[in-house]
């Protein structure tokens, strides 16, 4: 019975990451939004969840925006052509850039724990195919009560 009570005792106390949960993004060419695409554009995880960018087509990767992560969260690069995972702890949101198409729009939301897309607010700097693609996903997002 100690034991039962121990064992029950030390898994209340570890970390989120125990139940964290994997969340697969492809990096496409084309993809429901258009052309250069991460599918999906927005996702919400829970603090210690993991996101698995996947390099369906080459000439992809997955970079945070420089000014559009939660503070003190670590920004991330990963290398073309290769998957990549990455374990979220911040609550907030991150904006995310495929570095060779950030130019043609290619970027996506992550929304880490609580708050409503109403509270993103997007950097000054955005190319305007970016800019134009992040309003799409926020507005979606809003629409869907996110």
């Amino acid at each position: 019975m100690i034991r039962v009570a121990l064992a029950a005792a030390l898994l209340c106390s570890l970390p989120s990451l125990a139940f964290a949960d994997t969340h697969k993004v492809k990096m496409l060419n084309r993809g429901p939004n258009g052309p250069m695409d991460y599918d999906p554009a927005f996702l919400v995880v829970k603090p210690g969840d993991t996101v698995k960018f996947l390099p369906t087509v080459k000439g992809h990767n997955a970079a945070t925006i420089d000014g559009f992560i939660p503070e003190g969260a670590e920004p991330f690069l990963s290398k073309i052509n290769q998957e990549f995972e990455v374990t979220l702890d911040k609550e907030g949101t991150y904006g995310i850039k495929c570095s060779p198409h950030f130019d043609m729009g290619m970027v996506m939301l992550i929304k880490v724990g609580e708050g409503k897309a109403d509270a993103v607010k997007l950097p000054e700097k955005l190319p305007p195919s970016a800019k134009k693609r992040f309003d799409k996903i926020i507005d979606t997002a809003r629409q869907a009560g996110l």
